[in-house]
């Protein structure tokens, strides 16, 4: 049976890392928790690490970060949708937007539950996912300002999340001219420039960001301890706070080039013969994963001999190379994890999630 394990010292080791940082530069910061995909246990680890702040995409993992700590202060991550807007104010203390029709009803909503809620305005600078463009600020913030229930506490901004823009110093400077324009225009002092994320640390350990970015939200780098501009583990930190254990259900001897006339597969694929390999022979094995859990592209085998083949819905298959005599049915193989693989497996009903006290 596969599973997974969260590696406990190795997570506690990359947050005071984090917070080392962040704390030198007077820098607050939150822990982005949605690629837990609500596992319990694990957002409990999340919360053993003295965290002030959580964020996520999806109100029902707030509701659960809620229900194990009320103190914690809850981020809802993506604009709101119509018809979440009261649990959002039930479940997220603060919320990204960038419409104010939906402002609007999260005032009436708050209004209604006898709340204040707090939101962060998405600015757009390039990488055109969510965000208010800078020629219409002006008008958005002056339809958000009065609205009662609402306290805006941050401007803030998304890079390489879709089209892969990546931050600068440049883009940083317009966000925090934005902040200076909308303070000096309303005569108003909003606390957060919101624009760091995983992707941003780079630019913070090299000394190119701006001082005026005061407020992070980190997710990948704090599990995966990634460098997301070189691809790179940064130094003093942990790319393996996840591992992921797979049981060898078969293992035998195959030829290389299937038998027969050959089509599309389930995914669609068409296999392409390499005629080098007829008459080649080697040991295969079957681990119990499959699509449904994990793209075999996001996967990484502790065993530098094991090659990943291709996958079916329930079953991975991996030539052992010259690994092959270390290995038996019913043996586990382990793997490091891709951050949407670990996406993938955390979502997985199939997958037990273990929390492993050790090294």
């Amino acid at each position: 049976m596969a599973y997974l394990k969260l590696y406990r010292k190795k997570l506690k080791s990359n947050y005071e890392f984090l917070d080392d940082l962040f704390s030198k530069k007077d820098i607050e910061w939150a822990i982005v928790t949605k690629l837990l995909c609500g596992t319990e246990s694990y957002i409990k680890e999340v919360l053993k690490l003295g965290v002030k702040e959580v964020c996520d995409a999806r109100i029902s993992n707030l509701r659960k970060v809620k229900k194990i700590n009320p103190d914690v202060q809850t981020v809802y991550i993506k604009p709101p949708a119509k018809r979440s807007i009261q649990d959002i104010v039930k479940y997220a203390d603060v919320s990204f937007n960038s419409e104010s029709t939906t402002i609007k009803m999260l005032s009436k909503e708050a209004v209604k539950q006898g709340k204040k809620h707090k939101v962060i305005i998405m600015i757009e600078l390039g990488d055109l996912r969510e965000g208010v463009m800078g020629e219409h600020l002006i008008s958005f913030y002056d339809s958000v300002f009065e609205l009662p229930n609402i306290e805006v506490v941050g401007i803030g901004s998304n890079l390489n999340c879709l089209h892969g823009v990546m931050p600068s110093q440049d883009k940083f400077v317009i966000l925090s001219l934005y902040k200076q324009l909308i303070d000096a225009k309303f005569e108003k002092n909003i606390p957060w420039i919101t624009g760091g994320t995983s992707v941003v640390i780079p630019m913070l350990l090299n000394g190119t960001l701006p001082m005026s970015v005061n407020h992070f939200r980190v997710g990948e780098t704090l599990f995966f301890g990634a460098d997301l501009v070189t691809g790179e583990t940064i130094e003093g930190m942990h790319d393996d706070v996840f591992r992921l254990y797979t049981e060898i259900i078969e293992l035998t001897e195959k030829p290389v080039v299937p038998i027969g006339e050959l089509a599309e597969n389930p995914s669609g694929e068409v296999y392409e013969v390499d005629e080098e390999n007829y008459g080649k022979m080697t040991y295969r094995a079957i681990i119990d994963i499959g699509l449904l859990d994990i793209s075999p592209d996001y996967l990484i085998p502790d065993d530098p001999e094991i090659e990943i083949v291709n996958a079916s819905s329930d079953m991975l298959i991996l030539n052992l190379g010259e690994s092959a005599g270390d290995y038996k049915v019913g043996d586990l193989i382990t793997f490091k994890l891709k951050y949407m693989g670990a996406l993938g497996i955390l979502n997985s009903y199939y997958i037990k999630k273990i929390v492993e006290n050790g090294d």
